[in-house]
């Protein structure tokens, strides 16, 4: 993925009206992310725990989404498996949920995804990150096919967000 501005990635958000991008919080670091080793940009708001932000390029262009966190839902002391990378962890997955984009979004409808509690899909993947013993489940097939199956997955998620 490449690097991104704050502007861009404020232009991004398919599922917030442009009021809300422009406050929400936007990491100030963007500089220092491995954005070579990115499939998507994921951060929490610090100011409010519960919520969560995801950036990636598809087709192309942009686009990021709002997630919240609805009351505690993390598998605490259990393993859970990300819907995204498909990485095991101890307790650090959590339902992620979007509003929809548009009007649906406006009426409530949501979607609601598993993800790795810090939204760190991309460098597990890749094994730049350990969620420790037996997290990553033996595959036979190549890192691109690993790191192609998350740019899927997130793809699907992203269109079940925007469609109407």
């Amino acid at each position: 993925m490449k690097q991104l501005t704050e502007q861009e990635i404020r232009a991004a958000f398919v599922n917030c009206t442009k009021g809300e991008a422009k406050r929400l919080s936007v990491p100030r670091d963007l500089g220092d992310h491995p954005w070579d080793d990115l499939d998507y940009l994921g951060w929490r708001d610090p100011q409010a725990p519960g919520r969560a932000y995801l950036v990636t390029e598809l087709e192309g262009a942009a686009r990021a989404l709002v997630l919240r966190r609805p009351g505690h839902t993390s598998g605490q002391g259990r393993h859970s498996m990300c819907s995204i990378c498909l990485t095991v962890h101890d307790g650090n997955v959590s339902l992620m949920v979007a509003p929809k984009a548009g009007r649906a979004g406006q009426e409530g409808n949501s979607v609601g995804v598993y993800l790795c509690d810090d939204l760190a899909c991309s460098l597990y993947v890749r094994g730049r990150k350990d969620a420790g013993f037996g997290a990553r489940l033996h595959e036979t097939i190549p890192l691109e096919e690993r790191i192609q199956r998350v740019a899927v997955n997130l793809a699907a998620f992203l269109a079940k967000v925007t469609e109407a």
